[in-house]
């Protein structure tokens, strides 16, 4: 195995001699530089010369551009189809040591464990490589089994991209508006969790538990017993490939109601169990004799947490106005960015993208062009999208390709819909009124705990005798939040206040109580909507506007 030194100048030599020289010396690897060497040829473009150079450098720079190839919010289209085309392809093991690493991990041999088991593999990746194997009832499975040394080679590769990841953004300007140490980080995290396949394990679980009453979707069955962080074993999913010749020629409903499915599951993933498959592509998507659609490989996965899902409600509902203000304001939130953007020209640019798609935004064009505007949008003002999100929008365009490969008159909008509708009515049900009332406590209690170094920071400046300019609308946003934490603090003092005043009505006299039940039961019910209805008023953008 190469030392970490040599590891670095095999980088520097890589990426120099397809091209990249000048990268080399922004990410102070120049002096490993080794001579002159060749350059690849010049009928190639950046992105095709960046996909080989990612290529050359093994498994991790492959997986590193395949993530990359899902960042559409980072890279322009013709990077994400160059780096889309890499394949996670590597020289198969021998059979001496799958067998080996069966019985180390297992402790026996393969024909001890398995009723049959064969040496061809079928399939071989720069992670690990998949042999069939029968168990003694009879079922069929999978056995996935890891390359010896790989953990130990992708974590230093790891390491060296995060150092690299560092030096790009202190000296690179054209990506220092992006915080590429995060994106870094965050893919060092989910290859290593890849590298241990117990958690494919739970999360293949986790998806069968999700689709439990669903019978129309097979998750395969996890067999523990046979299954360790190196070894997985895996129920087998025969099928034919959702993109194979004789599933197209299938007859056009037929492959409509495919496309219908396969979209239906994902959107369930996506707006009801905040838990999705984050690489849909047609090699892990099966069509059953049956009819059912069985989904495969659970490495990489995606989840959407509270806080995502009311972002991203908030988004649709501001979509779904067609208001370029609330939608500038949503992207903005839901954004991962180090810099100060322009919301003025934000909002100019969201109001010409609307123009273009005016009255058809959810549910009548196609989203490949939709999203790939937007994206475009949020990269020209240095707008990133938390990982999440961004695994998100490529797999609701890998959805959509899938759907019109099957009926090219699919409509993938128009099937996300009435979920991305529910899910923004769902923001607004009453019985989220306590934790909304909770969290506006806490966001009272924090502005009071900072407030005092503020202000006590804003009286050192004003010591110091500062020149101080200040526009009416740089104040707006300060102001409007204020006041819509007064109102919410109002609210919930009445509301605690109401609560007290039944309580000690309850105490002080139950028999009287029983006669007025309904009324109050009514009263509360009015009282309930009139808080909430005040919240949901006080919540809205202020339309106070600067005097010229």
């Amino acid at each position: 195995m190469t030392t970490h030194f040599e590891r670095y100048a095999e980088v520097a030599e890589i990426l120099a001699r397809h091209g990249f020289g000048s990268l080399t010396a922004i990410l102070g690897l120049e002096r490993l530089q080794m001579g002159s060497m060749p350059r690849s040829s010049g009928q190639l473009g950046n992105p095709d010369r960046l996909a080989l150079a990612l290529e050359e450098l093994g498994p991790t720079f492959i997986k590193l551009g395949q993530v990359l190839s899902t960042r559409p919010d980072v890279l322009p289209q013709d990077y994400l189809t160059a780096l889309s085309r890499l394949q996670d392809g590597a020289p198969p093991i021998s059979t001496e040591i799958i067998r080996s690493l069966i019985e180390q991990e297992l402790g026996a041999t393969p024909e001890e464990i398995f009723a049959d088991f064969s040496d061809v593999p079928m399939a071989s990746a720069s992670i690990g490589q998949a042999h069939a194997a029968t168990l003694h009832d009879g079922t069929a499975v999978i056995i996935k089994v890891r390359r010896p040394g790989v953990v130990a080679q992708v974590q230093e590769d790891l390491e060296i991209l995060q150092n690299l990841a560092h030096q790009a953004s202190r000296n690179w300007p054209a990506v220092a508006d992006y915080n590429i140490e995060a994106i870094a980080a965050a893919f060092a995290t989910t290859l290593r969790a890849e590298l241990n396949y117990l958690n494919e394990g739970r999360n293949a679980e986790r998806f069968a538990s999700n689709f439990a009453d669903d019978t129309s979707i097979h998750i395969p069955k996890i067999y523990w017993e046979t299954t360790t962080s190196r070894v997985l074993t895996i129920e087998r999913i025969y099928g034919l490939k959702i993109d194979d010749a004789e599933v197209r020629a299938m007859p056009l409903a037929a492959r409509d109601e495919l496309a219908h499915r396969v979209t239906r599951a994902f959107a369930k993933m996506i707006f009801d169990d905040g838990f999705f498959h984050a690489d849909p592509h047609p090699g892990n998507l099966f069509v059953e004799s049956s009819g059912c659609i069985g989904l495969i490989d659970f490495g990489m996965v995606g989840e959407v947490n509270e806080h995502l899902r009311d972002q991203l409600a908030k988004l649709l509902f501001a979509f779904s106005r067609n208001d370029p203000d609330r939608i500038a304001r949503a992207l903005m939130k839901i954004s991962v960015h180090r810099t100060t953007t322009n919301r003025e020209l934000l909002q100019r640019d969201i109001a010409h993208f609307i123009e273009q798609y005016q009255g058809r935004i959810l549910g009548e064009t196609q989203l490949t062009s939709l999203i790939s505007e937007l994206l475009a949008i949020l990269r020209t003002h240095h707008l990133q999208l938390p990982s999440e999100m961004a695994m998100l929008a490529k797999m609701i365009l890998m959805t959509e390709g899938m759907g019109g490969r099957l009926n090219p008159e699919f409509n993938v909008a128009a099937v996300l819909k009435p979920y991305a509708s529910r899910l923004a009515i769902e923001r607004l049900d009453p019985r989220r009124l306590p934790g909304l009332l909770k969290q506006v406590g806490l966001d009272a209690a924090d502005l009071g705990s900072d407030l005092p170094e503020l202000l006590g920071r804003a009286l050192r400046n004003l010591e110091d005798g500062p020149e101080v300019r200040l526009r009416s609308d740089d104040l707006l946003p300060l102001a409007d939040r204020a006041e819509r934490i007064g109102n919410r603090l109002v609210a919930s003092i009445i509301l605690a206040a109401f609560i007290r005043g039944i309580g000690d009505l309850t105490t002080a006299d139950s028999e009287r109580l029983r006669s007025w039940q309904g009324n109050l039961l009514a009263g509360g019910i009015g009282a309930l909507a009139a808080i909430g209805g005040y919240l949901a008023w006080s919540s809205r953008p202020n339309a106070r506007r600067p005097r010229p």
